[in-house]
């Protein structure tokens, strides 16, 4: 996969906006699920697919909050839990009943560096559960309505936070007592970086590509709530009085910009025939040659491209037969 994980040339950049990415992009016809789509960067993407045409729906844990957030945009709000899965199996055998295809998944919910080790009513690690294993789960079961759309790209919103860990494949849910949030997070960032490997490999032969993608560091999208001001301004993404730092060229964004890239995969002819890779400033991101020695924030300001173990086929197919028994058990 290494030889295709190269940039292609978009004409796109680290300053580009998902209004520029969608701009004369017509989805009339098209249907699409965002994940996290009443926040931050899923907020972003509903309200331009809409503007270009889809119907748009955003599943979510708080149906009252997702109302309001998308009240004006024409987005249809569903219930649907990712660290309860009944919930998600309630709303993916809705929408095989009701047999409608879906064109468009973009996988953007997720949350990062929980402080200390949370599990799920299943034993299951938060960030895995909810970054990885709760959209693997929606995927997999949508699979019947991606392939009717002839036609369907899945995106998963990763992190150049998978820096931090490959996917533990032996003790994924840190019963070894090691666990660290950082560490957490990379490990689920990574799945989300294998789990679109995986999937585009099963499923290019049903007209399904997939794609994983880095937005950059994005102050304002809520993702950061476990992390203190003081780290913030550690790390460089906000100024000492509190205000978020633009520098698109050291990955620090707007939500537009931030958002530019999921859109791009979601959309652009420019990646048809194209999937499985992972994506960022809106172009294809090539493999990373350079690597921090400790868990420093602060990298993602001058790191760029995707680790190796997080592009290699045999490990994306390991973790489907691993997502595969954990959600079976």
């Amino acid at each position: 996969m290494l030889s295709q994980q190269h940039p292609i040339g978009s004409g796109f950049g680290a300053a580009t906006t998902a209004e520029e990415v969608i701009a004369g992009i017509d989805l009339g016809g098209k249907t699409a699920i965002v994940t996290g789509g009443y926040s931050g960067l899923g907020l972003e993407t509903v309200r331009l697919l809409r503007l270009a045409g889809a119907r748009v729906i955003a599943p979510a844990r708080d149906l009252p909050r997702a109302r309001a957030a998308l009240a004006g945009t024409g987005a249809d709000v569903a219930h649907m839990d990712l660290l309860d899965p009944a919930s998600i199996a309630a709303f993916t055998s809705a929408w095989l009943a009701a047999g409608e295809p879906v064109h468009l998944v973009v996988n953007s919910a997720g949350i990062m560096a929980v402080p200390e080790l949370t599990r799920d009513a299943r034993g299951y690690e938060a960030q895995f559960a909810t970054n990885h294993l709760g959209h693997f789960q929606l995927i997999r079961g949508l699979l019947p309505a991606l392939r009717q759309a002839r036609g369907a790209r899945v995106v998963s919103v990763s992190s150049l936070g998978h820096r931090y860990s490959p996917v533990r494949f032996d003790d994924p849910h840190f019963g070894d007592g090691t666990y660290h949030p950082w560490l957490a997070y990379g490990q689920s960032k990574t799945a989300n970086v294998l789990f679109a490997l995986a999937l585009d490999q099963r499923e290019r032969e049903h007209g399904i590509r997939a794609f994983s993608v880095h937005p950059g560091a994005i102050v304002e999208t809520g993702l950061g709530k476990h992390l203190s001001r003081e780290q913030l301004v550690a790390a460089g993404v906000l100024t000492a009085d509190g205000q978020p730092v633009r520098d698109p060229s050291q990955q620090l964004k707007t939500v537009g910009q931030g958002t530019a890239t999921q859109l791009w995969c979601a959309t652009s002819p420019q990646l048809d025939g194209m999937g499985g890779l992972y994506c960022e400033n809106v172009d294809v991101a090539p493999p990373m040659r350079e690597v921090s020695g400790k868990l420093d924030m602060a990298d993602a300001r001058r790191l760029t491209g995707v680790m190796p173990y997080a592009v290699d086929a045999d490990a994306a197919q390991r973790l489907w037969a691993l997502s595969e028994r954990l959600l079976d058990r």
